[in-house]
């Protein structure tokens, strides 16, 4: 999966990093205008609190939004679906806390509960339990202990929309 080039790593003892929505579907909401189901985009101004899936923090009231249909897998099957992602209309550098999950400041982007969904390479499901985010850590850790997670998405606990891709380094 082409990957954003910012990458948040959480610590090189963790050998996890976040991940913000992929580059090439950035490119192609903000150049061509189109989502991963060939859809036109919405373009939206913020109210504030929007979740900003390329830079993995919340928006501030008047910014200028892409919402767009996304899968965050990329293999055809029963597990591959399509939501609903804002990303900043324009490209910019990412404010997103280094150093930890996005669960800071007064808007925290994951919010206080939220899904940590873990999948095998052939994306197929392998957990999903709903964390507080002071227990994120450690379910976090045990999802990456077993052999059979290539990676977690973390999810929106309101929704279930996706929020960010984690990854071991």
């Amino acid at each position: 999966m082409n990957q954003s080039p910012t990458t948040f790593c959480i610590s090189p003892l963790q050998r996890y990093c976040v991940r913000p929505i992929a580059a090439d579907f950035l490119r192609r909401v903000r150049e061509q205008g189109l989502d991963d189901l060939g859809q036109p985009v919405e373009h939206h101004i913020a109210q504030g609190g929007e979740p900003c899936r390329d830079v993995l923090r919340r928006a501030h009231p008047g910014e200028a939004l892409i919402l767009a249909s996304h899968s965050p897998l990329a293999l055809p099957g029963p597990y591959r679906e399509f939501g609903p992602v804002f990303v900043r209309a324009a490209a910019v550098e990412s404010t997103a806390p280094l150093g930890a999950l996005p669960l800071q400041g007064p808007q925290p982007y994951l919010g206080p509960r939220f899904v940590l969904r873990a999948y095998s390479a052939q994306e197929r499901i392998v957990d999903g339990q709903v964390v507080e985010a002071h227990e994120a850590e450690a379910l976090l850790q045990q999802q990456f202990a077993r052999a059979e997670v290539a990676f977690v998405l973390a999810r929106f606990a309101g929704y279930g929309c996706f929020a960010a891709r984690i990854e071991r380094v």
